[in-house]
């Protein structure tokens, strides 16, 4: 079932969605990071956000 963008929700702000082009060039930025090396820490760690911001700081 895909997310209908019609209804609006409250945001997840805890969890990195890189199959949303939207949010995958935003965290990316947010983070300073190539899409690929998001979706690459993503792969490895998962998607929460303090995760993957730990993870990108080594």
């Amino acid at each position: 079932m895909s997310d209908d963008k019609s209804k609006a929700s409250k945001p997840d702000h805890d969890r990195i969605k890189v199959n949303e082009d939207y949010e995958l060039r935003r965290w990316s930025k947010k983070f300073g990071v190539t899409p690929e090396q998001l979706k690459a820490a993503v792969a490895a760690i998962g998607p929460m956000v303090e995760n993957v911001r730990r993870y990108l700081k080594k």
